[in-house]
């Protein structure tokens, strides 16, 4: 089996045991559109400043799901052994990772496609812009490929809950920030401007990816 065969296999494990259990999707889906409608109704997002305010609005709801994705998959696995397992395999650790971020993009990105119709329909934005849907897909990628080293790691800790946050959130505000404003400009019609974001953004994943990818083996041998 070649490599992405491998990296196929380890997400095709995830998404399984997610539809026997059914123990994330549902979670992410509802905090994230709680959220979204949270600050429908706690913001005054007329007029000129509604874009603005409805990016910040949909990232962080995608920011908080995917943070509880992220930390409960790997939780569930490290407590059920089912990750011990994995890397008794016989696959290059680096392998291991990209599947297991497969598998996180893919739930994460789930929620994002139907939430964000719900997004545009609360905020009467208009959502279905090519660069807004590119801003936050690279945004989701960096956030998961730091957030699911980041889970790994806190995961064989007592204070996991805490440490997972403390962890990510101040590694992954170049991603956040970048996000937000991309979207922003995505969703006022200012395509030009939203460049050099999306370019921000490309670089943020190439690094943190990179970076995930070669530290993955270092923190499960820990």
């Amino acid at each position: 089996m070649n490599a992405l065969g491998k990296i196929s296999a380890v997400a095709w494990k995830d998404v399984l045991t997610e539809v026997r259990t059914k123990e994330l999707f549902a979670g992410m889906f509802v905090f994230a559109v709680l959220t979204i409608i949270t600050f429908n109704f706690a913001f005054d997002l007329t007029g000129a400043d509604r874009a603005a305010s409805g990016s910040g609005a949909l990232w962080v709801a995608f920011t908080f799901a995917g943070m509880l994705g992220l930390s409960r998959s790997i939780a569930l696995e490290r407590d059920r052994g089912s990750l011990d397992g994995l890397l008794l395999c016989p696959v290059d650790r680096g392998i291991l990772y990209l599947g297991k971020l497969a598998g996180n993009l893919l739930f994460i990105l789930v929620v994002e496609v139907i939430a964000v119709p719900i997004f545009g329909a609360l905020y009467d934005l208009p959502v279905y812009r090519p660069l807004l849907l590119l801003a936050l897909a690279l945004g989701t990628l960096g956030f998961a490929s730091v957030g699911t080293l980041f889970a790994v790691m806190a995961a064989g800790t007592q204070a996991r809950e805490v440490l997972f946050p403390v962890l990510l959130f101040p590694l992954s505000v170049p991603v956040v920030i970048s996000t937000v404003k991309a979207a922003e400009l995505a969703l006022s019609g200012q395509s030009g401007e939203a460049i050099p974001w999306l370019n921000l953004l490309v670089a943020f994943d190439l690094i943190f990816l990179s970076l995930a990818f070669l530290l993955f083996e270092r923190v499960v041998e820990e």
